[in-house]
């Protein structure tokens, strides 16, 4: 989650609560769920997201 590309659209907090959340006004991935990528909810999050403020890494 690069938070200067991030806007707050909260896309990603409202389809998957269980990885993301809100810091500051902004979207961020909850600790302890940096390796959630493997999950194909959050590589849909990657590609839904408005700003594009979502990167995974293998």
């Amino acid at each position: 989650m690069d938070p200067d590309l991030c806007y707050g659209s909260y896309d990603c907090v409202h389809r998957i609560p269980s990885v993301f959340t809100t810091v500051d006004g902004f979207g961020a991935v909850l600790p302890g769920r940096e390796d959630a990528g493997d999950d194909q909810r959050v590589r849909d999050a990657a590609q839904w997201c408005p700003s594009q403020a979502i990167t995974l890494t293998e």
